[in-house]
């Protein structure tokens, strides 16, 4: 694994990880952790594709999060690096990350030959945070990083109250989560500054792969299938027995799917 780096006079120095050889394969990893979330995923991947892992700069080591944070600024950040790989290139990105993609897409659908989302948590018809975004707020700037947590993970994500205390009584597990919590409260409110509906979409026309996990929170899957009615070139893929965390628990799984997703964009690309 090496690091890539991309630099401007305008913008922040952006880093990534760079595994394997072969088509490019861009990865956005989801909130509440960095890059190396999906080392399993990338593992199964690197012997047949160059598969590169954006930092996203909201939760780099040492970043400040009480920065204004956009998906805007997360797209171009997608964007800068897209160009520096050979294309075509196929874009992944997992929950806020999948966002973050589908918003890079958006702004210059020419960088990406097609797109594998996994459960992004898009405002379809409502907000993603809401009100529970200004609660935890409250709690951050009250310095209760903790409560915050609890609150992003019970009344945001929705995961049920027994498995939110279950997470928070591990030393470990809430150790690792408050570390990313400011960034994640910032992440949800640059969610919800897209506002809602999906219309946005109807005219992107790169070839898409979305992925739900069949024991993934209701509304998850709810904006996801709001999203797939909008596309116009759009395949859903259910994970049987999985959730929001198929990164983790089912690494070859999503590994299978990213596969399949390039090579339906290879397909298209080939010459001849």
């Amino acid at each position: 694994m090496t690091e890539l780096l991309t630099a401007s006079d305008d913008a922040p120095a952006l880093t990534a990880l760079d595994d394997g050889t072969g088509p490019s394969v861009l990865v956005v990893h989801p909130g509440g952790g960095d890059a190396t979330a999906w080392d399993g995923v990338v593992r199964l991947l690197a012997d047949d594709f160059r598969v590169v892992r954006i930092n996203r700069r909201i939760y780099a080591p040492g970043a400040d999060p009480a920065l204004p944070h956009s998906m805007a600024v997360e797209a171009a950040d997608i964007l800068r690096v897209a160009r520096l790989l050979e294309p075509p290139v196929l874009l992944v990105g997992h929950s806020s990350g999948a966002v973050a993609a589908l918003e890079a897409a958006l702004l210059d659908p020419s960088a990406v030959a097609g797109l594998v989302l996994y459960e992004p948590p898009l405002p379809t018809r409502e907000l993603i945070a809401g009100e529970a975004a200004v609660r935890a707020r409250a709690a951050l700037d009250a310095g209760d990083r903790v409560e915050a947590l609890r609150i992003h993970l019970r009344d945001i994500v929705r995961m049920p109250v027994d498995t939110v205390e279950a997470l928070l009584a591990d030393d470990g597990v809430r150790g690792a989560l408050v570390a990313h919590v400011t960034a994640q409260i910032a992440d949800d409110e640059a969610i919800d500054a897209l506002g809602t509906g999906t219309d946005r979409f109807a005219g992107l026309a790169v070839p898409t792969t979305l992925i739900e996990g069949d024991l993934s929170p209701a509304h998850l899957r709810e904006r996801l299938h709001d999203l797939a009615a909008t596309l116009p070139d759009v395949r859903t893929v259910t994970f049987a027995g999985q959730g929001h965390i198929a990164h983790l628990t089912a690494p070859g799984l999503l590994a299978d799917t990213v596969r399949a997703a390039a090579g339906r964009v290879l397909d298209v690309h080939r010459p001849g």
